[in-house]
């Protein structure tokens, strides 16, 4: 199966910016909070980190209705999610998966459980 190469572009896109501002909120912001008592760094990234969020899980969603992600891969898309490296490696197996147009036969059978 070969996805809609903007659509997948852009899901990819948004992931890897929605990964950096998790770690971003997880590694910076929080730090900051509770070593350096400067709570406005968790409500600063932490409101940019929840716009991409939702802009991610929209975009998996437009995805799988439009541009035939598979339900499977959309989940394991809103699971990556929600995990500090998740979008990262979730970034790695969409691409491997999908991005190539020359997929194998497998590819091409949409009732395939290959998993991300």
């Amino acid at each position: 199966m070969h996805l809609h190469s903007r659509s997948l572009q852009f899901v990819r896109g948004i992931g890897l910016v929605e990964g950096i501002s998790f770690l971003l909120l997880l590694l910076v912001a929080m730090p900051l909070k509770y070593a350096a008592g400067y709570p406005q760094a968790v409500s600063a990234v932490g409101m940019g980190h929840g716009l991409l969020f939702i802009a991610y899980v929209a975009a998996l969603a437009y995805a799988w209705a439009m541009a035939g992600l598979p339900t499977r891969w959309a989940w394991y898309g809103v699971l990556a999610a929600v995990l500090p490296a998740g979008p990262f490696i979730y970034d790695a197996k969409l691409k491997k998966r999908f991005a190539n147009p020359q997929d194998d036969a497998c590819a091409s059978d949409p009732t395939s459980t290959d998993e991300p």
